[in-house]
């Protein structure tokens, strides 16, 4: 846990500063109750785990509001409870949080250098980024090559067994890291986590070694993919990663990432960076 972990996020000291004003303005308008929701959502705005305990510290609202205000948003899918007791933005807010990324202006940026980048390079190319234990995709451009797996924006592949999935997680922080592994631990069998773990980690320390991850074969029988983080500098995190995919058959898995890997990266860099 990092020692910062209870400095207010700026979005948090808004929100705050809002329910002050409103106060002192006297503004009948104004729902508290629901600006205290917010605060407790804000709160996440640098954090993926928070306690009952650092909820409290950070927003500096009573325990028993606090609890209140916890069941409510996770009655409405807002908040969950992870496996050791802490709380995490839920599929309500993550679903809200993936709506608001697929009309940034990064993925709308990115588009049509995807499109460019497909067309020169006869590979489909894709922008995703994790939600939930999946990787759910925000922009798609397909090869003028036939595969056998046709995705759009919205479809969902895992994390562990497609290149894209590897390059978010090896690129991603620590505690992203550890988040990832915790949706991927409550939704498979204890056999296929330990198979996931173990690829994660591998995928990993290759990323480190070569900056990127492969999957050949091992999501599509027929597909051979390598993929690369992009480095979002408005968030100032790796927000996405991000593909290039073609058939097995045509390249050796070297091969193709000796010629397609530079490209992928200086395209992540132009996305991430916004030029």
């Amino acid at each position: 846990m990092r020692k910062n972990m209870l400095v207010s996020a700026p979005l948090l000291d808004r929100l705050n500063s809002s329910l002050t004003q409103g106060k002192e303005d006297n503004d009948r308008q104004f729902v508290t109750a629901l600006g205290r929701g917010l605060m407790i959502l804000a709160a996440f705005e640098h954090e993926e785990a928070l306690s009952h305990q650092q909820l409290c510290q950070m927003t500096k609202l009573p325990k028993a509001t606090i609890t209140r205000l916890i069941h409510t948003l996770m009655t409405l899918g807002f908040l969950r409870v992870t496996l050791h007791g802490q709380y995490q933005l839920g599929s309500s807010a993550v679903r809200l949080s993936a709506t608001a990324w697929s009309r940034h202006d990064l993925v709308a940026a990115a588009e049509p250098l995807l499109r460019q980048f497909a067309s020169q390079n006869e590979v489909s190319v894709n922008l995703a980024t994790e939600v939930e234990g999946e990787m759910r995709y925000h922009a798609c451009c397909r090869s003028p090559a036939r595969l056998s797996v046709n995705l759009q924006v919205g479809s969902a592949v895992p994390v562990a067994r497609t290149a894209i999935g590897r390059a978010f997680y090896a690129a991603s922080s620590q505690i992203r890291q550890a988040v990832i592994r915790s949706n991927l631990q409550e939704q498979l069998s204890a056999e296929d986590y330990n198979h996931a773990q173990a690829a994660l980690s591998d995928a990993a320390e290759h990323y480190r070694m070569h900056g990127y991850t492969v999957s050949d074969g091992e999501f599509s029988t027929d597909i051979l993919a390598v993929a690369v983080g992009v480095f979002d500098v408005a968030t100032g995190q790796y927000a996405y990663s991000l593909n290039a995919s073609v058939p097995s058959a045509n390249w050796e898995s070297e091969d193709y990432a000796a010629m397609i890997v530079p490209k992928l990266q200086a395209l992540a860099e132009r996305i991430g960076s916004g030029v």
